[in-house]
């Protein structure tokens, strides 16, 4: 099994945190962190915007990743979310093995 990380952001905090209790009762992700109070700064539609996001940061084995995307799309109240995500290249193999035991094999 293949680890990644899934960074997503969201609106607010109440977003993020509806998003990840989603995923992670549906067992896609074992765990996500909320991060609330980022500043975003962004070209959207020919303009420069700023504005006040929360980033949720999951936690899942790379093979559900593009079952994540598609789950978060229909939740997510923008246009084009930014959902992406980055494989673990090292880590505690304690962890590893809990991810595994938490997440739904495809």
């Amino acid at each position: 099994m293949t680890a990644c990380l899934v960074y997503v952001t969201a609106s607010s905090r109440e977003e993020a945190l509806q998003i990840g209790r989603v995923l992670v009762e549906e067992r896609l992700v074992a765990c996500v962190n909320v991060l609330d109070g980022m500043t975003s700064l962004y070209w959207w539609q020919g303009a420069i915007e700023e504005g006040q996001e929360a980033v949720l940061i999951a936690k899942t084995r790379q093979e559900l990743v593009d079952r994540i995307i598609d789950r978060v799309k229909p939740l997510h109240s923008y246009e084009c979310p930014c959902i992406v995500a980055w494989p673990i290249e090292k880590a505690n193999p304690d962890y590893l093995n809990w991810i595994a035991d938490e997440t739904t094999a495809e």
